[in-house]
C-alpha cells in the first residue's frame, strides 16, 4: 500500500484532480446547464431568422443587392454556415455535463483529492509497523507477539472497511464514467475549436447589431420584424459573462484532466483498500490462531528450565565412611 502512491504518482496527480473538481463546482449544476442550454436556442433562433427573414428583407429594402450580401454581411454569413456545426459541438459539452452532475456530485462527496495517497500510505506504514512488532516479539523468549497481531488484524479490518465508509463503491464507479464521458471534451484541440467559436459568434452578433439592423432602418424596414437578433444582441453580454468562465475552466484544467485520467480506473479504488486489507486481516488471524498453543509450551519449557538449577547428586558409594581399609589401619 506504501508503495502504490509512489507507482501511480498519485503525490502529484490527486491534486491536479482536487484542483478540477473544484474548478468546474460552479458548471456542474441542472440551473447552470439549462441557462447555457437557453443560449444556443437563443442563438439558434437568431441565426435561423437571418437566413430566413433578414436577408429577404434588407435585399427586398434596397439596403443591399443580393450580389454584396455576402460580402458586405460576410461574418453573419460565416455564422450561417459554421453555426450546425458549433450547435452540435456545444451541444454535446453541455450533454456532457448534463449527464454526468450526479456522478460529480458523487466524486465531488469523496474526500479530498489531496489525502487519496494518504489513505494508502498512512495505514500501509501503521500496518508494517504492526507487522514488524509482532515478527520481532515472536522472535524473543518469554515474550508474545499476539497483541502486535491483533493490532494488525485490527488494521487490516479497518482497511477494508474504509470503501465502505466512504460509499467508494457506489461513487468511484460513477467518478469512471465522468472521467470517460469528458474525455471527448477535454482536450486542447477541441478547447481552442470551442474558443473559436465565439469569436465567430461575437462577429456575427457585432455586425446583426451595428450593421444590418442599422441598414434595414435606414432602408425604410421594420427591425421588429427581427425579434430574435434584438434578443441576441441584448442578452450577448450575458452570455458571454457565463460562457467564457465556462470555457476558461476547461482550459485550464486540460493538464489536471490528463493527470486524473492517467491515475488507475476510478471503480478499481475500492479494490486497492479491500485486497491488501483481506490479505492483512487474513494473514494476521491465520498466524494469530495457528500456534498458539505452542508458544506458550514454549515459553513454559523455558521457564522450567531456569528453575531447575540444583548440583547434580553423587553417584559415588563405593567407599563408605568407614570401610574395611580404614578400620584395618586404624587397628594397627
Amino acid at each position: 500500500m506504501i508503495v502504490a502512491p509512489f507507482v501511480f504518482q498519485m503525490f502529484s496527480r490527486a491534486p491536479l484532480g482536487g484542483d478540477m473538481i473544484n474548478d468546474f463546482e460552479p458548471y456542474m449544476t441542472i440551473e447552470q446547464v439549462d441557462r447555457f442550454r437557453g443560449y444556443l436556442a437563443e442563438i439558434d433562433a437568431a441565426n435561423t431568422e437571418s437566413i430566413d427573414t433578414l436577408r429577404a428583407d434588407l435585399i427586398a429594402s434596397g439596403a443591399v443587392t443580393a450580389a454584396d450580401y455576402d460580402t458586405v454581411l460576410a461574418s453573419v454569413v460565416n455564422l450561417n454556415e459554421q453555426w450546425p456545426t458549433i450547435d452540435a459541438d456545444m451541444s454535446d459539452l453541455i450533454d456532457r455535463m448534463e449527464a454526468n452532475l450526479d456522478s460529480y456530485a458523487a466524486v465531488a462527496a469523496l474526500p479530498p483529492f489531496p489525502m487519496f495517497p494518504w489513505f494508502f500510505v498512512v495505514p500501509g506504514a501503521l500496518i508494517a509497523a504492526a507487522a514488524g512488532v509482532a515478527l520481532y516479539q515472536r522472535g524473543r523468549p518469554g515474550h508474545s507477539a499476539r497483541p502486535a497481531l491483533w493490532v494488525t488484524f485490527g488494521l487490516g479490518l479497518a482497511v477494508v472497511a474504509a470503501p465502505m465508509a466512504f460509499q467508494m463503491f457506489d461513487r468511484a464507479p460513477q467518478g469512471k464514467t465522468m472521467i470517460d464521458d469528458f474525455r471527448p471534451m477535454m482536450t486542447r484541440d477541441r478547447v481552442q475549436a470551442v474558443q473559436g467559436y465565439f469569436v465567430t459568434l461575437g462577429a456575427a452578433e457585432g455586425q446583426l447589431r451595428a450593421n444590418a439592423l442599422p441598414m434595414l432602418i435606414a432602408a425604410g424596414g421594420d427591425p421588429t420584424a427581427a425579434p430574435a437578433i434584438g434578443q441576441w444582441s441584448s442578452d450577448w453580454p450575458m452570455i458571454l459573462t457565463d460562457f467564457n468562465p465556462m470555457v476558461a475552466t476547461m482550459s485550464d484544467n486540460v493538464d489536471n484532466y490528463e493527470a486524473v485520467d492517467a491515475l488507475p480506473p476510478f471503480d478499481l479504488f475500492p479494490w486497492f483498500f479491500v485486497i491488501p486489507g483481506v490479505l492483512v486481516a487474513g494473514l494476521a488471524a491465520v498466524a494469530l490462531w495457528s500456534r498458539p498453543r505452542s508458544s506458550d509450551a514454549d515459553d513454559e519449557a523455558t521457564d522450567d528450565r531456569a528453575i531447575d538449577v540444583g548440583p547434580p547428586e553423587s553417584d559415588d558409594a563405593s567407599s563408605p565412611p568407614n570401610s574395611p581399609a580404614l578400620s584395618g589401619k586404624e587397628s594397627s
